[in-house]
């Protein structure tokens, strides 16, 4: 598949998501699908999906929440998933069941030609923290939905909360260099954590009645596979993933032994469990 018409701001972006970070979550769709799945079910459970809904999944990614969703509306509802990443979408289309009432789209949000109110509900699971221009992207999609619609997104708060993130990166830097700093708007996985900066986006972009519950939760990251495979998980995914990225193997493998004895505490069993913590933001469209 080729990479979709997006808006020119969001190019680098487009280009992370169909290069080795997109593929790693590909190829990790079932290990990160099990993972988030506490945070799908919440954010289902806060969307209040009714049969019969038609629903736009934003940054659907792998389509673990597409899917899910595709299974409360039944064969009355449809779900429409979008995303930038060639490759992600490649392995949704592949796991999708036959017969459920689900599309899935290469294509920017920011500038995709929504249907006009065509759609009750807009969801989406961590896919709206990397738009350049967020106010113009959720502007877009606030046109897809009816004057009744709604949404229901989950995005990450500060790093601090999430030491399921952090803990790992803080290990990887003892032997590799920082990332880079992102500014307070540039796109990135902790850009929402603002409960004002997320409002103010939002207001701007039309929606009202705008709603955030903060939910802390606790993320096994081993998925019951034991402390190899958290420090497997933390190594390839995330922000020490893209610290340790193109580092000689014999940082990468430094780091790899501080992130196993950073995590060796948590370790229960086979479970490996950490907190994070989200906001789940519910405005409606109008």
């Amino acid at each position: 598949m080729e990479p979709p018409t997006d808006h020119d701001q969001n190019a680098d972006q487009i280009a992370f998501w169909n290069g080795p970070t997109g593929q790693r979550w590909t190829d990790r769709q079932q290990v990160q699908d099990t993972m988030l799945a506490p945070v799908a079910d919440i954010l289902i459970d806060r969307a209040k999906v009714r049969v019969g809904e038609r629903i736009v999944d934003v940054g659907c990614g792998c389509g673990a929440t597409t899917i899910a969703l595709a299974q409360k509306v039944g064969p009355a509802g449809h779900v429409f998933g979008i995303d930038v990443s060639a490759p992600m979408l490649g392995r949704a289309r592949q796991i999708a069941p036959k017969g459920l009432p689900v599309d899935f789209e290469l294509a920017d949000a920011t500038v995709y030609p929504f249907e006009p109110a065509s759609a009750d509900l807009l969801v989406s699971r961590f896919g709206v923290m990397f738009f350049a221009e967020p106010a113009l992207s959720f502007a877009n999609m606030r046109r897809a939905l009816r004057p009744s619609g709604r949404m229901a997104f989950a995005c990450w708060r500060e790093p601090r909360d999430n030491p399921w993130l952090m803990a790992p990166l803080q290990a990887a830097y003892k032997h590799a260099p920082k990332l880079p700093q992102p500014g307070p708007d540039d796109p990135g996985p902790f850009s929402f954590a603002s409960e004002q900066r997320v409002a103010g986006i939002l207001s701007e972009a039309g929606f009202t009645a705008i709603k955030m519950e903060r939910c802390d939760l606790s993320l096994d990251i081993a998925i019951g596979r034991g402390l190899e495979a958290a420090v497997e998980t933390a190594v390839e995914m995330g922000p020490a993933a893209r610290a340790l990225e193109g580092q000689p193997p014999d940082v990468i493998a430094a780091a790899t032994h501080s992130i196993r004895e950073v995590l060796s505490p948590y370790a229960s069993g086979q479970e490996v469990p950490l907190a994070a913590s989200m906001w789940i933001v519910t405005p409606r469209g109008a």
